[in-house]
């Protein structure tokens, strides 16, 4: 059994260093009235019957624009899942992304969506940077995705 009680995981992180980048590329998004949304998410979301995420898992789980059969599979029993239970918008805010579509705030909301983990301990986040993220950011590209909305949780 892992122990992942408050004492310890505090201890963990307690001096936990982000990674820091050479170069942080920046790119001029389009205006949000003309620009796709998605939202990227920390959450540990996770469709139907998927297999729950583990400690350090840094994979990521599509998720679809309907928001049906999520679940909130965060491995942490320190998660606060209160927000999640009373309104799911709080960490998945879909409502609110069709509400602005329907306003004219932004262009439109994304068929697919992302889920990741978070609370990592591997600061350098390595399979993020250089396997999952990039391949998350492909499928939101290919899905005309211009613009995310990150929820960390």
């Amino acid at each position: 059994m892992i122990d992942i009680g408050d004492q310890r995981l505090r201890a963990e992180l307690a001096n936990l260093e982000g990674y820091a980048f050479d170069e942080v590329p920046w790119t001029t998004p389009r205006p949000l009235a003309e620009s796709r949304v998605a939202v990227v998410t920390t959450a540990g979301l996770r469709v139907g019957d998927d297999a729950d995420w583990n400690p350090g898992d840094q994979s990521f789980t599509v998720l679809p624009a309907d928001r049906r059969d999520l679940v909130l599979s965060h491995f942490s029993p320190n998660f606060d899942r209160t927000g999640w239970i009373v309104d799911p918008n709080v960490v998945f805010p879909l409502d609110r992304l069709v509400e602005m579509a329907a306003e004219g705030v932004i262009g439109s909301v994304a068929d697919v969506h992302i889920s990741f983990m978070g609370a990592q301990i591997d600061h350098t986040l390595e399979t993020i940077r250089l396997d999952t993220g990039p391949a998350s950011a492909r499928i939101l590209s290919d899905d005309g995705v211009d613009v995310v909305i990150l929820t960390p949780v």
